[in-house]
C-alpha cells in the first residue's frame, strides 16, 4: 500500500537549523510540504491560516514569546488529531515525561541522525508514538530506579485488554494486532480507546508509558 504523504510545520527559533530540517525532509518521499514556525505563536497562526492541516509538527523546547512546553496544550485543544514530535536537545527525564504527559507523539534528541528522524516521522504516523533509543533509555531507567505504585489505584483489565495493551507497547499497529489476535482493526481501535479511558492518557505514548512505569507489562 502506497504511503500516505504528509505536511511537517519545523517549529524552531533558530533559522539555519529550520532551513536544515526542512532540506532534508525534502528527501523523504512521503513528505509534501513543509512550513516553518519560530516559536509557539508563529505556529498557532500558522495552522489557524493553513489548510489542509498539517500533519505533524517538529517542535523545540526552549523558544522566546510562547516555548515548546506552553504551546503544547493548546495545540492538543485546538488540533487534537496533529502529531507533535519533540526535537531538541532537553534530555532530562522529567522534562521528558512531563511532555509525554501533556500528550506529544514523539520525543527525539537533536544530536539523532537523519535516518532516525525518517523513522520517527513513519512511527508517529503508523502507530501513534516513537521514543528514540537514548530517550526510551532514560525514561525506563527513570521507572526502575523510582517506581512506586499502589497496585489498588491501579485500573481493571480485561485479559483482551492487557493483549492489546502488551502488543501495543511492543509497537504493534492496531491492524498488526488484530490480524494477530483475529479481531478486527475496529475491535482493536474500541480497545485502544477503552485503554486511554481507564488509564487517564491521551495517546498511545502516554499509555505506553504509564503501562510501564505502574507494570502493566513486562517488555
Amino acid at each position: 500500500m502506497e504511503q500516505k504523504k504528509i505536511n511537517i510545520v519545523v517549529t524552531d527559533d533558530h533559522k539555519l537549523f529550520r532551513k536544515g530540517i526542512k532540506a532534508l525532509l525534502s528527501d523523504f518521499d512521503f513528505v509534501k510540504e513543509t512550513y516553518e514556525a519560530g516559536n509557539g505563536i508563529e505556529l498557532l497562526e500558522l495552522l489557524k491560516e493553513t489548510k489542509p492541516q498539517p500533519d505533524v509538527v517538529l517542535l523545540d523546547l526552549r523558544m522566546p514569546g510562547m516555548d515548546g512546553i506552553e504551546v503544547t496544550p493548546k495545540i492538543k485543544e485546538l488540533y487534537p488529531e496533529l502529531k507533535i514530535i519533540i526535537l531538541t536537545m532537553e534530555d532530562d527525564e522529567q522534562f521528558i515525561l512531563h511532555m509525554i504527559n501533556e500528550g506529544v507523539n514523539g520525543y527525539l534528541l537533536k544530536n539523532a541522525d537523519p535516518d532516525e528522524l525518517e523513522m520517527a516521522l513513519v512511527k508517529v504516523m503508523e502507530k501513534d508514538f516513537y521514543f528514540s533509543d537514548d530517550i526510551s533509555t532514560l525514561v525506563f531507567r527513570n521507572f526502575k530506579n523510582k517506581r512506586k505504585y499502589n497496585s489498588s489505584l491501579l485500573p481493571h483489565l480485561s485479559h483482551r485488554e492487557s493483549q492489546v495493551l502488551e502488543l501495543i507497547c511492543k509497537e504493534f499497529t492496531a491492524a498488526e494486532i488484530a490480524d494477530k489476535l483475529g479481531l478486527s482493526v475496529r475491535t482493536i481501535e474500541g480497545f485502544r480507546r477503552k485503554l486511554l479511558d481507564k488509564t487517564g492518557t491521551k495517546n498511545m505514548a502516554g499509555l505506553v508509558v504509564y503501562a510501564l512505569k505502574n507494570n502493566l507489562v513486562l517488555l
